[in-house]
C-alpha cells in the first residue's frame, strides 16, 4: 500500500510541474508564426513586382505616345525605358530579376507615323520567382508560386496636329 501511495505522489508531483512548457509552446507556435511570417512577406513581394511591370509598362505606352510621331523614335528606346527605367538604355541592371528586352512588346494600332490611334505596350514571359518556393521546398511541383505575370496596357494619341520633332 505504500509503494502504492509513493507513487501516485511520484505522478501527481510529475503532472503538477510545469517546468518546460514554456519550450514546448515555442515549438509548437515557432513554426506556424514563420509560415505565416514567409506568406506575408512573399505576398507583398508578389504585389511588388507586379505594380512595378504595370508602372513600367505604362511609362513605356506614355513615351510611345508622346514620341511615335517623331523621326528619332525607336522600338528598342521605349524597350530601355521599360525594362531598365532609364530613357534611351539599351543594357543594364533590369527593374525586377529576369525582366528582359524580349519580354516587352509594342503594338501601333493606325497608320505609323501620322496616323497612330493607339499604342499598346505588354509584357509578357515573365515568371515571378519566389523566394519561399513550396514547389520546390517540398518536392510537389503543383505547389510552386513560379507564376507567369503579364501586364498590358493601351494609351490612345490625343494629338493629331503636325508630327513633332
Amino acid at each position: 500500500m505504500r509503494k502504492q501511495v509513493k507513487k501516485l505522489k511520484w505522478v501527481r508531483r510529475l503532472l503538477g510541474d510545469e517546468k518546460g512548457t514554456q519550450i514546448l509552446e515555442l515549438a509548437i507556435a515557432l513554426p506556424v508564426m514563420l509560415v505565416l511570417l514567409a506568406s506575408v512577406a512573399e505576398f507583398g513581394r508578389f504585389f511588388y513586382q507586379y505594380t512595378t511591370l504595370t508602372n513600367a509598362v505604362r511609362a513605356g505606352a506614355r513615351h510611345a505616345c508622346k514620341w511615335q510621331r517623331s523621326s528619332s523614335w525607336t522600338i528598342p528606346e521605349t524597350r530601355g525605358i521599360v525594362v531598365y527605367g532609364d530613357y534611351g538604355a539599351s543594357s543594364g541592371t533590369p527593374i525586377l530579376p529576369g525582366l528582359s528586352p524580349t519580354n516587352v512588346s509594342i503594338v501601333s494600332n493606325g497608320n505609323p507615323p501620322n496616323d497612330v490611334d493607339s499604342v499598346t505596350v505588354s509584357i509578357t514571359g515573365y515568371t515571378y520567382q519566389p523566394l519561399f518556393d513550396l514547389g520546390a521546398l517540398t518536392g510537389i511541383p503543383s505547389l510552386s508560386l513560379s507564376i507567369p505575370m503579364n501586364a498590358t496596357v493601351t494609351m490612345h494619341q490625343l494629338y493629331n496636329g503636325p508630327t513633332a520633332g
